[in-house]
């Protein structure tokens, strides 16, 4: 969705090249996992790839190199001669679809996106609906992963990530973040509203089953309690470095950005599952897209194979959405996948169609509430 902060997506991006430059994954790994977020270009040598027809996948931003990874691309390619995946990294935010969508001149077939946007874009008209005769629904572990207007083929989670040198008694969750007599220190929220407010109404007691629709009001009373000891964050590496400098002693944070902290800290800084905010990883599809149903096609692929979602979680800990990944995850990969059915018992999945309805009113608001 359009606004300040910084996608999940666009961090994915960040992320992986963060990890590459640190020496933490060979280039293979690198090429693979990028081609997997749709940030990678298919090499384009050879007749045949002159002549192959195109699927444009649109992603948040990256690197240019030519590549075609294992983990979604291959599989697709092997099942349909002839096409090809091609990235834009142009960054689809709802005004570019809706622009490309209202002119009649749409390059776009596959759009990263997110729950709540693509409620926004499919009231506007500007999104195909999702075709689940083609994508499978039934393979998902959780139906808030298939909408009508997107499907997700992956997962992450906003979780609440602590310094055990500064916390030495773990948080059980977001009542403890607002404590902050027995749990003293900055706090770190992010510059948004998603996740933020849902935060806030579990710290009072708020639970998955009574959580949503959010009472906005209730939520922006209870961040203005502990306002003075908030600091926020607009992307995921800033969120990382405040916490990795010390600036706050417990943060609301990607689920993967605690990965990193988790393993460069040896544990010292490290998060736990409970009350986590779990999320969808939604591509939507452009009114009118070049490739036709070929973009309903390659999502059922990117959905319907469970071990290029286990690859993904492997490069950057994006989780798995098929039903039958978790059980492909490698054992020390375990404590990093936010749909570990041990992992996901503890999280509430978001409640997209509230945020899809109210986001843009409810982030004014909160914006208008930090910046006071």
């Amino acid at each position: 969705m359009d606004g300040e902060a910084q996608s999940f997506h666009q961090d994915c991006i960040v992320l992986a090249n963060e990890l590459w430059r640190r020496g933490r994954v060979d280039r293979r790994t690198f090429l693979a996992g990028m081609a997997a977020l749709g940030a990678a270009p298919v090499a384009a040598g050879g007749a045949r790839a002159q002549a192959a027809r195109e699927i444009t996948m649109v992603n948040w931003g990256g690197i240019a190199n030519q590549a075609f990874g294992r983990f979604y691309g291959e599989p697709f390619m092997a099942e349909n001669p002839g096409w090809k995946v091609v990235q834009d990294s142009s960054g689809p935010s709802l005004g570019k679809i809706r622009n490309q969508v209202e002119s009649g001149r749409v390059t776009w077939d596959l759009c990263d996106s997110s729950g709540s946007s693509s409620i926004q874009l499919g009231k506007l008209g500007l999104v195909t609906p999702i075709d689940y005769s083609i994508v499978p629904k039934d393979v998902v572990i959780d139906p808030a992963f298939t909408l009508e207007f997107g499907a997700a083929p992956y997962s992450f989670s906003s979780v609440l990530v602590y310094d055990r040198s500064k916390v030495p008694e773990a948080p059980k969750g977001w009542a403890d973040f607002w404590d902050l007599k027995k749990f003293p220190g900055r706090r770190l929220l992010r510059r948004d509203a998603l996740t933020s407010l849902d935060a806030a109404l579990m710290s009072m007691g708020r639970t998955k089953q009574n959580l949503y629709p959010i009472d906005v009001r209730a939520a922006l009373a209870r961040i203005r309690e502990i306002r003075s000891e908030l600091v926020f964050w607009t992307s995921g590496s800033e969120s990382e470095n405040i916490m990795r400098t010390g600036e706050a002693v417990m943060g609301l944070l990607w689920h993967t950005r605690a990965k990193v902290l988790h393993e460069e800290t040896q544990g010292r800084i490290t998060w736990t599952w409970d009350q986590g905010i779990l999320q969808q990883g939604i591509f939507v599809i452009p009114k009118g897209n070049p490739a036709g149903a070929m973009a309903q096609r390659l999502l059922a692929s990117m959905l319907s194979k469970p071990d290029p979602q286990v690859g993904l979680l492997q490069f950057l800990g994006n989780g798995p959405t098929h039903k039958e990944a978790a059980a492909r995850v490698p054992e020390n990969y375990r404590i990093f996948n936010p749909t570990d059915p041990a992992n996901a018992a503890r999280q509430v999945v978001i409640g997209t169609p509230w945020w899809g309805e109210n986001y843009i009113a409810a982030n004014q608001e909160y914006l208008d509430a930090i910046s006071a």
